[in-house]
């Protein structure tokens, strides 16, 4: 085999070396995701410990790299290895998760975890680095430079940080990570085939080969360098994170882009006029990093304003987006290594930056972000990358160009030190909102926003929450609480898995005998339901145990048993948040209740399709074999009970006064028993479940987004597999005398989802539906506004037969005595005639229902 077919299979092995770096990356961040329960954490640890293990690996690599009869095979043990330890990383990380659970203080915790973590994944990465100068060895052999070499392995790490989207969907998480473990085990092999074919550059005395060691100066400004790059990675990853694709897939789109850039300008590095290039790029670098922050509201526009029919699409424009406004900076990066190195000083200088790279992740994600926001250290990053790459300049000019820089940079960069406001960024989805809060920290953003009406909203990395302090958000948040202590009815321990709002855990707060503990990681949600919603979660905050912690972490560490435990809602599609939808976590919680005691887990019917959900109700089954299911609007709650359900009598009796509780009742909340797990799996000829380090659902359930009709049809499939009334008669022990009361509600619940089926899919006879419903049961909250909906609507077309506007409006309000926008009508109808005593009458019946509300009368 001749040197140019030698040196062509080389570049292809060290590509494809690049695929199956940056795809373990990829993969390991998810499982660190999991185990932080943070998405930033996972980012952060995972590309931390990548650059610092290169680094050093390739440092070792070059300083003490002795003889070996054939750097090939070496290189070809250190694939087949680091595959090997791929396959039982999730083995040792379920080990360090158990590592520092006796840790009380949280913050503490995080540190331990993520110092374990980190040097847990170091490893492989060192490995990888040490491979960097024996390829650089090997390609001086075989006349193959050094910015060939790094050029199409950052261009295969921008190949490979794709990848996972394509396998994650098709096989989930370690499916795919043994693919890749696979690939690297082919390479391997293609190495050592290659070895065969090679010989070494001879050494004439057997001493070690050894690099030429350059300036300390220039170690450590190439470092700075790699903390300035790294630095703004994260920024990145925060910031597109929020805006642009809300899953762990947007780390890939921006890890492919970051690197595309590398590799691209590297390999045309030895196309620029040398001395030209180090004086221009420095400034370059750092304007284009400036404007992007510029460009940033924009970029949200278009990203939120597009629409796509698949996933695939919205990666692709999204992923344009990214390149956009981050390219030019990558490009100009990956071009400097080539333009200052020497071959025999490209390892040293590799290690220095990816130590360098390392310290500035850290930095970023758990100091800087934290102290000063995502913007100015997206900022900061810029302005190291640019100062440090004065080194490069004439020694006569390095002071004053850095000077001069900096003045320049400075006023470039002050209007926009700060990201734009969630009110800015939302303006599309909620025009006219107000900012009340924000507080940022390294697990989050949390913003609280009022709207034009003057309802509030709590997000997460502007994400919803689902909790809004609209009168309808509040009952149906209520409502998560009041159907396990309705079915409890005599708990004395409640825990709520997440605070948020506050709104969901004051529902507890009519069974006054209850104990209330919530467990809540971010600070800043603890922070707004403290000061931000306290009208409308009857100051909850003060009457209840707010615990500071992961919820994970606290069902594994605490021994405390409880009659209730909440899970509340949440997004599962994003990064780690299945986790609290697996078969372990279930467990976890099982292993927390009292022999009476029940968990209750809600589930949004908008977040899922049928087979993502038959997943968790599958999952959940396997670890409550007794279990029942609640349909409350669009929300399914899924109950394990660790004895039996109550008799309907014995609930009944047990239950406060219904105007304490909502005013719906106990027959209400029976009448939405949808039956057991059983009924709706029993079908699916599946057996998948979730589990935490095998999961599904969350790599399925983004291409929802791009679905139409998902919701009709999975609640199509709900009313096809409801259980019969007979059987929930014998379920609940209901008694011959209450048969009644129990039929109407179950038939209410019934013709209400079936009105919500048909008003989705446009069908006529919705409003005969919803009258039906409502005459079946009229304490039922969703019937009950359901058709007073539609009969304040219909006044826009004309009056009742007979009926003045006023006498309309009080029908409707027979139907619903806290319809919003009939009280609304009635104020300003008594307005309209100076009743001044009437005004203030509804004003506050309105309000009571509605504190917030800011809509002139």
């Amino acid at each position: 085999m001749n040197t140019s077919k030698q040196a062509s299979i080389l570049l292809l092995l060290y590509g494809l070396s690049g695929v199956t770096a940056l795809a373990y990356e990829v993969l390991w961040t998810r499982m660190l995701s999991l185990l932080f329960g943070v998405t930033v954490f996972g980012v952060v640890i995972t590309v931390a410990a990548f650059m610092l293990g290169l680094g050093l690996g390739s440092f070792m690599g070059s300083r003490w790299f002795s003889s070996i009869k054939n750097t090939l095979r070496l290189l070809a043990g250190i694939e087949v290895s680091v595959a090997i330890y791929a396959l039982m990383l999730p083995v040792l990380m379920q080990w360090v998760q158990g590592m520092w659970l006796s840790v009380d203080d949280v913050q503490t915790w995080q540190f331990w975890q993520m110092f374990s973590a980190l040097w847990v994944l170091c490893i492989p990465a060192t490995a990888l680095g040490f491979a960097f100068p024996a390829m650089l060895r090997v390609g001086k052999t075989l006349k193959v430079s050094l910015g060939s070499l790094y050029g199409v392995n950052t261009i295969g790490g921008a190949l490979g940080a794709l990848l996972p989207l394509l396998l994650l969907p098709l096989f989930g998480w370690l499916t795919s990570l043994q693919w890749v473990a696979a690939l690297g085990a082919a390479i391997a092999f293609g190495l050592f085939y290659l070895s065969l074919q090679t010989k070494d550059e001879p050494v004439s005395d057997g001493t070690p080969v050894r690099a030429t060691f350059p300036q300390i100066s220039m170690l450590l400004a190439y470092a700075g360098m790699g903390a300035g790059a790294l630095m703004l990675e994260i920024a990145w990853t925060r910031a597109y994170g929020m805006i642009l694709l809300r899953t762990e897939y947007v780390l890939a789109v921006i890890l492919a882009v970051f690197l595309i850039g590398i590799g691209l300008g590297s390999v045309v590095a030895r196309h620029l006029p040398r001395e030209r290039a180090l004086q221009v790029l420095p400034m370059l670098v750092a304007v284009i990093a400036i404007v992007g922050l510029y460009l940033f509201p924009y970029v949200n526009d278009w990203g939120q304003g597009a629409i796509f029919d698949s996933l695939l699409a919205a990666l692709l424009f999204q992923g344009m987006l990214i390149a956009l406004c981050t390219l030019p900076v990558t490009l100009a990066l990956g071009a400097w290594l080539p333009l200052i190195a020497k071959h025999d000083e490209g390892a040293f200088l590799y290690a220095a930056n990816s130590v360098g790279a390392c310290a500035g992740a850290l930095l970023a994600g758990f100091v800087l972000i934290p102290w000063i926001g995502t913007a100015a250290t997206w900022l900061c990053a810029a302005g190291l990358v640019m100062l440090c790459a004065c080194f490069w300049l004439q020694q006569g000019r390095r002071l004053l160009s850095a000077v001069i820089s900096l003045a320049l940079f400075t006023a470039l960069s002050w209007p926009v030190w700060q990201l734009p406001s969630a009110s800015r960024l939302l303006q599309a989805e909620l025009p006219a909102a107000a900012d009340l809060f924000e507080r940022e920290d390294a697990i989050s953003i949390t913003h609280v926003i009022q709207r034009q009406d003057g309802q509030r909203l709590l997000l997460a990395d502007l994400q919803r929450m689902d909790a809004s302090s609209d009168p309808t958000s509040v009952a149906v948040q209520q409502n998560q609480a009041r159907l396990p202590m309705f079915l409890q009815a005599n708990a004395t321990d409640v825990l709520f898995l997440g605070l948020g709002t506050g709104i969901t855990a004051s529902g507890a707060l009519p069974w006054s005998q209850a104990k209330i503990e919530a467990i809540e990681l971010s600070q800043g949600a603890i922070t707004a339901a403290q000061y931000y919603f306290d009208k409308v979660n009857s100051h909850v905050p003060s009457k209840i145990s707010i615990v500071h912690d992961d919820a994970r972490r606290f069902l594994m560490r605490s021994g405390k048993s409880y009659d209730v435990i909440v899970g509340d809602l949440f997004h599962p599609d994003m990064v780690g948040r299945g986790a609290l939808l697996s078969v372990e976590q279930f467990q976890r919680a099982k292993s927390h209740l009292t022999e009476q005691g029940l968990f209750v887990q809600w589930l949004a019917f908008n977040q899922f399709d049928k087979e993502s959900m038959q997943v968790v109700l599958r999952s959940f089954a396997q670890v409550f074999e007794n279990n029942a299911l609640f349909v409350d609007g669009y929300r399914l709650g899924m109950v394990g009970f660790m004895g039996q359900q109550k008799r309907a009598a014995e609930l009944m009796r047990a239950a406060p006064a219904d105007d304490l509780w909502g005013g719906e009742g106990g027959w209400t909340w029976l009448g939405r028993y949808w039956g057991a797990a059983a009924d709706l799996v029993g079908d699916s000829g599946s057996r998948l479940v979730q589990g935490e380090w095998s999961p599904v659902i969350e790599f399925d359930l983004p291409h929802l987004r791009h679905k139409t009709a998902v919701l009709p049809e999975l609640m199509q499939w709900l009313m096809a597999h409801r259980t019969s009334f007979k059987e929930a008669v014998h379920v609940w022990t209901v008694n011959t005398s209450d048969a009644l009361a129990f039929k109407r509600a179950w038939a209410s619940t019934e013709l209400s989802i079936r009105a919500q089926i048909d008003m989705l899919q446009n069908k006529p006879g919705v409003q005969r539906l919803q009258s039906l419903a409502y005459r079946a049961n009229a304490k039922d909250r969703w019937a009950g506004f359901a058709l007073a909906d539609a009969m304040f609507a219909s006044l826009e077309h004309g009056l009742p037969q007979g009926m003045t506007y006023e006498q309309a409006l009080q029908q409707i309000l027979t139907v619903r005595a806290d319809h919003e926008g009939t009280l609304k009508a009635m104020i300003a109808l008594r307005s309209k005639r100076g009743d001044l005593k009437g005004v203030q009458q509804y004003k506050d019946r309105f309000f009571r229902i509605s504190p917030y509300d800011s809509v002139p009368f």
